[in-house]
């Protein structure tokens, strides 16, 4: 029977080829169109905001760095492919007529051109679209310096580690790619011209393949060699001895660094045997290097590390890993920026050793006292303050501080925002959506110690319907009109924000056609747009580019849109800096200040580094996140870190869109590195504004990081690391429902300075003991400009009762004032705790205050949170003392029920200035509540109820002598209630106390 002699692959028509050739261009077009249009559109924006030569500069190094990779990778693979065609035998033997390689070789040969180039220019083209991704790592390598610390084990600058190892091994990684495609690529070559044969018993290689083959083997084993020195330095960030600590112990050190010298040294030998069998025609020899690497490999590298971690280390763990985690705390001090430069530590009794109305500073920090929970307060800022359907605010306010009449005050903060998801009807119209409603109006603030007026009756909603609520500051147009903004804004139209932005990314068109005002303004007034954002879409070419961008025909036919038009889309604060300096990882949040006249927005931003010597490594991601940010979604992005700075902040101004940068830490090296990279793209110190500086904030964020880590590395001596003994937590948020293991987020306080008196802003977390519920520190650092970023750390002692933010929350809850009020409040009311603020008073003691918000319980959307009662809890003094309770309308009465008459005088009265002492005719009013309770201190026994005797000393005037009186009115009340005769007694001889202080004073 005949046989077919082999053919090629079927040839296509004329017309096939024709639309084949269609189609690719096409699918090209598809993938590659997009991504020319955001490329070009991007370009314009950057020259918006004038960091172009950011964008030309990553344009450049991406392309240039997807050139060098794609020459080298193709190139490698092309070189072994043309040795591999040009060395193949002349005659060729087959296997017959239905040999399957000959079909092969015939299609190759007939489109040699085609394979011959096309295959490395692919493989070269897709090694250069992922190299150029790595574009930080070649800036970084360009312009990194010093940092002026060596490493303890190899004497290194940690620059090495930061900069230049990265680069080494990404080019090392390169390499790799490259043998290893070029040695399967001449093996297939050498496959189908007949160099490698397969037939009979063992096979045959010609010289030339051989030699080749060979050679690139060898090529491989020695880069193996030059990964394992470089491995070597990589053990500095080695992962071994999570969770105990990050960075080499005893066994890497001991144990695997001598591992990989022995593999280098047995890498070079078996390179040196696959180069022999270019001479020598037996390839047992490299067949044999190659089983003694991988059996060193597991025997050296893996058997012998393990054998001396379970036979050595583990049963003296304690003395073997002491000296490396005697580096790693020193180098995560650095590394995290919590050295004893910036960190005190101050003993703190953790028990008042004064009363808080003869302590200047306790008397600032009471009057400061932040009642308004601007992670609550959303929807009440949107009922009272929203104006207008469309607009906005954050579900998360933010708080910041202004000085007003002399007075430094914190604030609760928003910017009344457009909300493109708010637009309902026919606002929705693509013309009324992206030309009409184009801008939000306004900066709304309250002071954060006070509410409008006191609840008296929160169970009665028509009575206090007016009550509870904050006191607003607000800077808009109309407030402009009249002139009696208090903190004064030239400009509150607000083109840029977090609202704005939303979910979906929104964009607007503004700018004169033919002289109309168009935009929105106030019910009798349009606007055109005058400020210098947006991109100019007066030209057909770039509203042809934007039409394609969003997709939106409108773009290119709409009548509103002229000459003088401009688009303005990445309105995202954060977002707008991400993209000028994507080098920097932006703060979750961004908030808003007036600083000279104009609404900006304030990002802090971070250098960070993945592998710093000895530093603990940790997810960014899983360090911030808390109930605040479970709730909102603003997380940091999923990368680790092994170092982080905040040396840049940024401004973002809220009308045209001005991104600034500016230097705040001189001695980074990483941000010297990038300022290197991108002359003039961050500006130095001395451009920042004494106005802006008064209003930067130490961030949120990098906070969590540095608890996080003063938590464990607070700890100097390595033993009593090892053991965890002396570790704190972050405690759980009492506040949250559900009884969730949400971490407590840092609350912006406003605290008296212990030296003068004076308030400073403060972020601030309490810590609780390793697994336990017993506070064992307080956190805080400055924002004040004279001491930006100094912590201050209050250890409590190890064998105090010091109640935590959990324990004081149940026994402010489970106090029997508090639990029966709440019952009758939940009958018609929704209820919400606020931040529970823990303050330290009294030189010695701990304050908690939690303010209680109450929503009416109804199906109508409309309803709101307001203040309605104030939490107080306060240990006594003296070995074993209980826990005071307080609970009233108003801070100063659950402070006197805490304290005694008089103390509540010095808090901000409802719906007084800051400054103002609490008005008279409050201290006369009766106290809705009873005297503080007391509850055990932990491990003690629960003692009989008791009522607190009043103050001792003689009261200062006639009122607070009626309050005292009522007090112990209340008092007997309770007694009377309760059945405890003893504890009535106690009572009446309270009451006749008060009785006769009150006649004394000449009541």
């Amino acid at each position: 029977m005949g046989m077919r002699p082999p053919t090629g692959m079927p040839s296509l028509s004329r017309r096939g080829r024709t639309l084949l050739v269609v189609a690719v261009v096409v699918a090209v077009l598809l993938l590659v169109g997009p991504r020319l249009v955001d490329t070009y559109t991007d370009w314009l924006w950057f020259g918006e905001v004038g960091f172009r030569n950011v964008f030309t500069t990553v344009l450049v190094t991406r392309l240039i760095t997807f050139l060098v990779v794609a020459a080298l990778v193709g190139g490698i693979v092309f070189g072994a492919l043309a040795f591999a065609y040009r060395s193949r035998p002349v005659f060729v033997p087959t296997a017959g007529p239905n040999d399957p390689i000959a079909r092969y070789r015939t299609t190759v040969m007939g489109r040699l051109r085609l394979f011959g180039v096309g295959v490395p220019v692919i493989i070269g083209v897709l090694s250069g679209l992922v190299a150029q991704g790595n574009w930080i790592t070649v800036q970084m390598f360009l312009h990194g310096g010093s940092f002026g610390v060596r490493d303890p084990q190899f004497d290194l600058d940690v620059g090495f580690y930061a900069f230049d190892l990265p680069f080494y091994r990404s080019i090392l990684n390169w390499l790799f790619v490259a043998v290893v495609l070029a040695f399967f690529a001449a093996l297939v070559t050498h496959y189908i011209f007949g160099g490698l044969r397969l037939s009979g018993r063992e096979g045959a290689l010609t010289s030339s393949a051989r030699v080749q083959l060979a050679v690139l083997a060898g090529t491989f084993v020695v880069l193996k060699a030059v990964a394992y020195w470089f491995d070597r330095y990589a053990l500095l960030s080695s992962s071994r001895k999570e969770p105990t600590f990050t960075g080499p112990g005893f066994t890497d050190i001991n144990a695997v660094l001598p591992a990989k010298l022995i593999l280098l040294a047995i890498a070079v030998i078996c390179a040196g045997a696959f180069f022999a069998a270019i001479f020598l025609r037996d390839l047992r020899i490299p067949a044999l290097a190659t089983a003694l690497l991988v059996l060193s490999s597991i025997l050296v590298g893996a058997v012998w590390p393990l054998v001396v971690e379970q036979f050595s280390v583990r049963p003296n763990a304690a003395d073997k890993e002491r000296a490396y985690i005697e580096r790693n705390i020193t180098a995560t001090r650095d590394a995290y920026g919590i050295t004893d430069d910036t960190v005190t530590y101050e003993d703190y009794p953790g028990v008042g050793t004064a009363s808080p109305r003869d302590v200047p500073a306790d008397q600032t920090t009471i009057a400061n006292t932040r009642l308004l929970d601007p992670n609550v307060l959303s929807r009440t800022f949107t009922q009272q303050q929203q104006l207008k359907n469309f607009y906005g605010f954050p579900s998360t306010l933010d708080v910041d501080r202004y000085e007003i009449d002399g007075q430094l005050q914190d604030y609760i903060v928003a910017a009344r925002e457009l909300s493109p998801s708010s637009l309902t009807g026919n606002q929705t119209d693509w013309i009324n959506r992206h030309t009409v409603y184009t801008h939000g109006n306004g900066f709304v603030a309250a002071p954060a110690n006070r509410v409008n007026a006191a609840v008296q009756d929160a169970t009665n909603a028509e009575s206090n319907s007016n009550s509870g609520y904050p006191i607003y500051t607000v800077s808009d147009l109309a407030s402009q009109a009249a002139g009696d903004q208090v903190i004064p804004v030239e400009q509150p139209r607000i083109y840029y924000g977090e609202v704005i932005a939303g979910a979906n990314p929104d964009y607007a068109i503004v700018g004169a056609n033919e002289g109309q005002d168009r935009e929105y303004d106030t019910d009798t007034s349009r606007y055109t747009y005058t400020g210098s954002g947006g991109v100019d879409i007066g030209n057909w070419f770039n509203r042809l580019a934007f039409a394609a961008k969003y997709t939106e025909r409108n773009i290119l036919f709409s009548s509103a849109i002229g000459d003088e038009s401009k688009i303005i889309f990445n309105r995202d604060p954060r977002e707008r800096v991400q993209k000028v300096a994507p080098w920097l990882t932006a703060d979750g949040n961004s908030y808003p200040a007036v600083v000279d006249g104009k609404i900006v927005w304030i990002v802090d931003a971070y250098t960070t580094l993945d592998q710093y010597p000895y530093a603990q490594r940790s997810s960014l991601e899983g360090l911030v996140q808390d109930s605040i940010d479970a709730n909102t979604g603003r997380l940091l992005p999923r990368e680790e870190v092994s170092y982080i700075r905040n040396s840049v902040k940024a401004t973002v101004d809220a009308y045209d869109g001005s991104v600034n940068l500016y230097q705040v830490d001189r001695d980074d090296p990483v941000l010297k590195a990038w300022m290197g990279a991108f002359p003039g793209a961050v500006q130095p110190e001395e451009n920042i504004t004494d106005e802006l500086r008064q209003h930067f904030r130490y961030p949120e964020d990098l906070f969590k990081v540095q608890r996080e880590m003063l938590a464990k590395y607070h700890v100097n001596d390595p033993g009593e690391f090892f053991t965890n003994n002396a570790f704190w937590s972050v405690p759980s948020d009492p506040t949250v429902e559900g009884g969730t293991n949400l971490n407590q987020p840092p609350y912006y306080v406003l605290i008296g300075d212990p030296d003068t008196g004076q308030p400073s802003f403060r972020l601030t977390s309490a810590m609780v003991g390793f697994n336990r519920e017993l506070l064992s520190a307080y956190i805080s650092v400055r924002s004040d400009p004279e001491n930006y970023g100094k912590f201050t750390v209050l250890q409590l002692p190890t064998d105090t009762q010091t109640q935590g933010p959990q324990q004081a929350q149940n026994s402010m809850t489970s106090d029997t004032r508090v639990a029966s009020d709440r019952t009758l409040l939940q009958q018609s009311n929704r209820i919400q705790y606020g931040n529970l603020l823990t303050l330290p008073i009294a030189q010695g003691g701990i304050l908690y205050v939690e303010p209680l918000y109450t929503e009416r319980n109804t199906a109508n959307a409309s309803t709101f949170p307001q203040l309605s009662r104030v939490l107080v809890s306060y240990r006594e003094p003296g070995a074993g003392g209980g826990v005071r309770v307080g609970y009233a309308a108003t801070l100063a009465e659950a402070l006197d029920q805490v304290f005694g008459a008089g103390t509540g005088n010095v808090a901000t009265a409802p719906g007084g200035d800051a400054a103002t002492p609490q008005a008279e005719e409050e201290a006369n009013t009766p106290s809705t509540g009873t005297p503080g309770t007391t509850t055990p201190a932990e491990g003690e026994a629960t003692p009989a109820p008791s009522t607190p005797a009043p103050s001792t000393s003689a009261p200062a005037d006639r009122n607070a002598a009626v309050s005292n009186l009522n007090s112990a009115l209340a008092a007997v009340r309770t007694a009377q209630q309760s059945g405890d005769f003893a504890q009535l007694g106690q009572a009446f001889d309270n009451l006749q106390r008060a009785i006769d202080e009150y006649n004394r004073v000449g009541g």
